[in-house]
């Protein structure tokens, strides 16, 4: 009870961190933006489930009948893992915007030097676009050795297991905990490697979204397991990582996520 009572304080702190003296425009822009993206994977997701029925007989496709992705294709699967990285990433981002938007104001009115704030989203929007553009090959390349059906479905367990137990591992990493800080305390960040200038509020930008890549990048991955294009495992990973930024999980459930995970890895190998 004391510990739901704590991971509550938690959410209404960092809620009021987004909403205290709202920025009305920014929050709506950031909805909008969000609830496109995720209109688009579900129109993407229908589209797929309609595809079904011929799944059974795109799978039987041998080595001879492979089709190599063309520039159209890399194209729209690029875009696809953007958009997607745009649904799930950017809400959890909304606390470091909020404070870098307020940073700005108070330095506007006191007649500082301050940034665009939509500069800083872009840069971090950038961020993800470029590890989007790493996932599509890494997609390439799954597809080109026969990893994954066309449904964008894992169907090596080696390959599932690998995932699984690696995400698991990372969870406990040094490095994880590192980025993960960051995104824990925007003002701490912001207040650090703030400067002045448009550019430099991209690249501070692109500087947090690198952490939250730090942070995310092997649990983004297994989407390879669950399917790139499952509705319901984007939701879940979305919602994991929206949770896991607004709470710090304490030891015992960082270690029952990370022993989820190598369990649930080392169970499809036997």
């Amino acid at each position: 009870m004391r510990l739901q009572f704590r991971w509550h304080r938690q959410i209404i702190y960092r809620m009021k961190t987004i909403f205290t003296q709202p920025r009305l425009v920014i929050v709506i822009a950031l909805g909008s933006v969000v609830a496109l993206a995720w209109v688009y994977l579900f129109y993407l997701a229908q589209n797929m489930s309609n595809m079904d029925i011929m799944s059974v007989d795109m799978m039987a496709m041998t080595m001879a009948d492979y089709r190599p992705w063309t520039a159209v294709d890399f194209g729209m699967i690029f875009l696809m893992w953007a958009i997607m990285m745009v649904g799930m990433m950017l809400p959890s981002a909304a606390p470091a915007i909020m404070v870098f938007d307020k940073w700005n104001i108070s330095r506007k009115v006191s007649g500082q030097p301050y940034a665009a704030t939509s500069l800083f989203i872009l840069g971090y929007i950038f961020s993800w676009t470029a590890f989007s553009l790493i996932a599509t090959v890494c997609q390439w390349a799954l597809d080109y050795g026969h990893f994954l059906t066309p449904m964008m479905e894992s169907k090596n367990p080696y390959m599932g297991a690998i995932l699984l137990v690696c995400a698991g591992l990372y969870q406990l990493s040094p490095y994880k905990d590192i980025c993960l800080k960051h995104c824990h305390n925007p003002i701490e960040f912001i207040g650090k490697y703030w400067k002045k200038g448009n550019f430099q509020a991209f690249k501070l930008g692109s500087q947090h979204g690198l952490y939250c890549i730090g942070c995310c990048w092997l649990i983004m991955g297994l989407l390879f397991f669950f399917g790139v294009m499952n509705l319901m495992w984007i939701l879940i990973l979305s919602l994991f990582v929206l949770l896991e930024k607004l709470i710090i999980f304490n030891h015992w459930i960082n270690w029952t996520i990370s022993a989820t995970l190598i369990l649930g890895g080392i169970s499809l190998l036997i």
